[in-house]
């Protein structure tokens, strides 16, 4: 397995404020720059599929492969000879909001020819895309309390 990227940022929104992002797909592009949209096949629950499609790249399904509430929620996308995984964290602080964590890796035969073709992107956003959401996630926080 090739480790891509792992990014945390601590957050005075709630763990369910994040959730709340995650599972309103459509708007991933307000926070994940490299995003064009992405489309969910039904409800945000485990075994879920969905299409992403990132700029200047070819659409991407992907599974909900776990998903514990206001806790983890883990999204894969099956490239040719590689498995590209998106596991989500949350972690509740004692204060109410959390710390959240994003860890981006990939696994299979061509894992490393896609890390050479995929990893810095990833590398680069990873860390600005997660603060991005912990700011649309804090907004919308704010705004119901």
């Amino acid at each position: 397995m090739i480790d891509i990227a792992t990014t945390s940022v601590t957050s005075a929104a709630s763990p369910a404020a994040f959730f709340d992002r995650w599972a309103d797909m459509a708007t991933w592009p307000e926070w994940s720059l490299d995003t064009e949209w992405v489309r969910l096949d039904g409800p945000f629950v485990q075994g879920a599929t969905g299409t992403l499609k990132p700029k200047g790249g070819p659409k991407v399904r992907f599974v909900v492969e776990s998903l514990i509430p206001e806790r983890e929620f883990v999204d894969v996308s099956r490239l040719a000879g590689t498995r590209l995984s998106f596991a989500h964290y949350v972690a509740p602080t004692v204060d109410g909001g959390c710390t959240v964590s994003v860890r981006i890796t990939m696994s299979g035969p061509l894992a490393r020819l896609w890390d050479r073709i995929l990893g810095k992107g990833l590398r680069s956003s990873a860390k600005a895309d997660l603060e991005r959401l912990a700011h649309v996630a804090e907004a919308a926080h704010s705004a119901s309390g």
